[in-house]
Formats: C-alpha cells, structure tokens, sequence
C-alpha cells in the first residue's frame, strides 16, 4: 500500500478520503488494496480511513484489535455500537465527499462490496458517498509488469494448448470424440504446464456454441461430428500468487464451412477488429477512452450487419487475478461502463452472434500502455478448418 500515490489520487479526485469497511471478510478489494491478509477470520466489522492529507486511522474491535495491526496509523477500538458510532463520527468529522466500495444503481457489481446499511449508517453523518470505481482501477486493476508478464507467458501456452485441441477433434473425428473429452483434455494439458482455471473451458458443438456461457457436462455433453461448428473458449493462469488470466476464444468447423457459416465469422471478426482500431487509435492519440466507447464501436459492426439483437452481452470483461477483473469493461449494454481505459488495464475483447442453430465468438484481450494497446496473444483470421 502506497499511502502517498493513494492521497495524490484522492486529491486529484476531489475527494476528502477512502473509506474501508469489511465484516466476514466480503470485500477482497479492500485487502488487495490495503496490501495484507488477516491472520485468521474476520468476525467483526472494521473501518479503515485514508484521508486525503494527514494519518490514516482505523476501527477494530477489542476482541480482534490486531485485524488492521500491518496498517499505519491510529487505530480506535470499539466494542458497544455506541462506540463503534461515536469512533465513525471521529474519523468522518471534517469530511464531506468521501469514496467506498459502493456502485451507484450497482451499476459495476465488482465494486458494490459495501452493503446498504453501512452506507446508510455513513450517510447519516453529513457524507456524500463516491463509488471508488476509478480508484479500484488504478490501485488493484492496473497491472505490474511481473503480472503483464505472467500473462504473456501463460496466453503462449493457453494458444498452444488450443491449437492442439482442434487439432485432437480433427484426429478423432471418424472414431469419435464428444464436447466433454475436449473439455477434460484442455484440462489436463492445463495441469501438466502449471496452469489453473475457476471453471471451464468452453466446448460448444452447434446449438451450444449458441449459448454464451455454456460448459459441457457427461450429461450435457454432443459429439463432434463432420459439418459442426465448434467454439472452444480457454482461461487460465498460473498457479502462482499475482499471476494474471489469458482468456480467449476461437472457432472452427469441422470440414469446409458453408457460406453462411463464414459470413457470420466475417462479422464476428470485423466487430472485433473494429473495437480493437477503437483502442489502438484513442491511445495513440491520447484520446479519452472510456469502456462504452470501446463496446458501441464494436456493436454498431454487428448492427450494421443486421445481427444486434443476436449479441446479448458486453463486447469485453476486465482481466486480472480473476479472469472477471474489477477494472473498466468494454459495455454500454449490460452496464453503461463510464470508468477511464487506463494505462495497466488489461481487458477482452469478445464479440459474438448467437443464433439457435450455431454461435461464433472471437475473442481477444488487449494490454493499454501509456501511450500504445496491444493484442496480447494470437488473433483468429479465419475459421479453423477441423479434420
């Protein structure tokens, strides 16, 4: 935790301070932010305030007043709620705008960690609330060059390992493979090189490749066979403490594709590289980019081409030590994404079509410096020719 960057940043946002809270450990932001892990569970609320000029100060309580010991500053210990107030008036008093992990509508749930109440219970103390959004940005979100590097690394493997997977449904098509035995192979070549992953991957044959988010089961699971469209969508890590996702997807069809087929791919791919030139540009010409801007560049190619009401979700995610990271998203669908493309943001960019019968998705991420974006790993040209 750098106190002095996190005051300068507090300043130049108008802000009078940065309220913490947390209560059973729900807010992972604050930790990652404070720079510490408790020692054993947190079963009692704490507050920790970085105020623009002068000595942070914290609220424990008595029977765990060691939970903010790695912290600098002050801390007031509490036991009744009578004190636990009183100690909040204190370090409020003087204080008119203050941030907090608080998402006004919820627009950008990643940040939403406080609860209703605890907002409430601030606010009642004169103070107006700023969502700490473009703060969590700059001190969680933004990548260190040993993470951008541990990502560069893993997305060398991950397309690797991808490529080896069409190239296994290709060597089994006449004898027979299914969704799931793809699905457990990306798995056990992600194991072998270190890699890890929360779910997944992706291996959507047809009417699966139509469903966004689905991930095959034994149950669930349809055989490739010669003439399907097949979406394979991988994310993984190392397993490692900092180390950041590689997160892509690519499709390919077994056989020569049909024209409409590769027309909907033509589309796909040109929303895609139409969001990237969106990136790329801004950058370079240290434009202010925001994330709406980033997803209405991409989604009006695909309205263009009139297949809108076929791409149901935000053009990208934010990418970090999870693969949903808590930075910007690329959307002015599911959220109205207002927060700064900043240098360190790391994000994809994964436009789709999904129809009943067969989806494409082409997906990419994309590193912004100060003064370049960059496509971090290998970009889908054309449909992969299965078999």
């Amino acid at each position: 935790m750098d106190i002095a960057r996190i005051q300068e940043a507090l300043r130049r946002e108008n802000l009078d301070g940065w309220l913490f809270f947390d209560h059973h450990q729900r807010d992972p932001l604050a930790y990652r932010v404070l720079g510490f892990q408790p020692t054993r569970h947190v079963t009692r609320r704490w507050y920790y305030m970085i105020p623009a000029d002068g000595d942070p100060v914290g609220i424990v309580h008595r029977i765990e007043s060691g939970v903010l010991n790695s912290t600098p500053g002050e801390k007031i210990a509490y036991s009744s709620w009578r004190e636990q107030h009183a100690a909040l008036e204190r370090i409020l008093k003087g204080k008119h705008r203050i941030a907090m992990q608080y998402s006004p509508g919820c627009a950008v749930p990643y940040v939403a960690m406080v609860d209703a109440g605890t907002v409430e219970l601030v606010r009642s103390y004169g103070v107006d609330i700023i969502t700490s959004a473009e703060l969590i940005q700059e001190f969680e979100a933004c990548l260190t060059e040993t993470q951008f590097q541990s990502h560069l690394e893993a997305g060398k493997i991950v397309d690797t390992i991808r490529a080896g997977a069409f190239q296994l449904i290709g060597e089994r098509l006449s004898a027979g493979i299914g969704e799931v035995e793809v699905r457990d192979w990306v798995r056990a070549e992600f194991s072998k090189s270190g890699l890890v992953a929360d779910s997944g991957p992706i291996v959507g044959v047809n009417a699966h490749a139509g469903d966004p988010h689905y991930e095959p089961m034994p149950e669930t699971s349809s055989p490739i066979r010669p003439g399907d469209v097949v979406l394979l969508d991988m994310w993984a890590k190392f397993d490692r403490p900092g180390a950041i996702f590689y997160d892509i997807t690519w499709t390919g069809f077994c056989g020569d594709a049909p024209d409409h087929v590769r027309n909907i791919f033509n589309i796909v791919t040109g929303a895609r590289d139409a969001a990237i030139n969106r990136v790329t540009s801004a950058i370079a010409n240290g434009e202010d980019l925001r994330g709406y801007h980033v997803d209405d560049a991409c989604r009006a190619h695909i309205q263009a081409s009139g297949y809108g009401e076929w791409f149901v979700h935000r053009t990208g995610h934010s990418i970090g030590e999870e693969v949903h990271g808590t930075g910007a998203n690329m959307d002015n669908l599911e959220t109205h994404d207002e927060r700064r493309v900043v240098p360190g943001a790391l994000f994809s960019i994964e436009p789709g079509i999904y129809l009943p019968e067969f989806g494409i998705r082409s997906e990419i991420n994309m590193y912004v410096s100060k003064d370049s974006a960059r496509v971090t790993g290998a970009i889908q040209r054309e449909l992969v020719r299965i078999g």
